[in-house]
């Protein structure tokens, strides 16, 4: 029994399994992001109702969420961004569980979810910049929106390459699975995700801890 739990951590088991994992993580991340983006929702009703409501993830100046959905950034197809959300983040959960019941999906759904995950992620990191140093306030869920469809994508990502949906030929793709069975693709992600974490304590320090 030990034997077999022990198991479950070795880079063999990781990479056999590898799957199960991947899914897994897309669709935590798609749950989070689809409950960070209904929350917005139900808030964008409120200040949209009283401009002046102190909102539950209004924590102080720095961390505000009222603040930043009063920007034009917060609307930038006319509409409240978050409902984008509402009807993205359904979709990569109905991929994740699909994935998890090991369905056979087309190559042409693959690589459409993998496109249509990178302009996900790009407008999220776009509107984490402009959060960051432009508005220079940051809307707490919207930083686990942006953390949520880090770990979508990557996902995504890593099961393409692993399966070499875009059909690389034989050399590259040697070299993309000894990359991939290293391990070396989550320790990117992870970087990524402490990189992202540094430049807010960077940029706003003991300010996001004030009252």
């Amino acid at each position: 029994m030990s034997n077999k739990f022990t198991q479950m951590f070795t880079k063999e088991h990781r990479n056999k399994n590898y799957t199960y994992y991947v899914f897994a993580i897309m669709l935590l991340g798609g749950i989070a992001a689809l409950v960070a983006a209904f929350v917005l929702s139900l808030d964008k009703l409120k200040v949209l109702e009283d401009p002046n409501a102190v909102l539950s993830c209004s924590v102080n100046v720095v961390l505000n969420c009222s603040t930043v959905m009063q920007t034009w950034q917060s609307h930038v197809f006319g509409f409240p961004n978050m409902y984008l959300g509402l009807i993205a983040f359904p979709v990569m959960i109905t991929v994740a569980v699909l994935g998890l019941g090991r369905v056979k999906l087309p190559r042409w759904f693959l690589i459409a979810a993998n496109i249509g995950f990178l302009l996900a992620i790009l407008f999220s990191y776009w509107l984490f910049f402009q959060s960051v140093f432009v508005i220079q306030v940051l809307c707490p869920w919207c930083l686990v929106v942006t953390t949520s469809m880090t770990l979508v994508f990557s996902t995504m990502l890593h099961f393409n390459l692993k399966e070499n949906t875009f059909k690389f030929a034989k050399k590259y793709n040697d070299r993309i699975q000894r990359f991939l069975e290293g391990g070396y693709h989550q320790m990117v992600v992870l970087s990524w995700i402490a990189l992202m974490v540094v430049i807010v304590f960077v940029k706003f320090g003991q300010a996001l801890f004030a009252q």
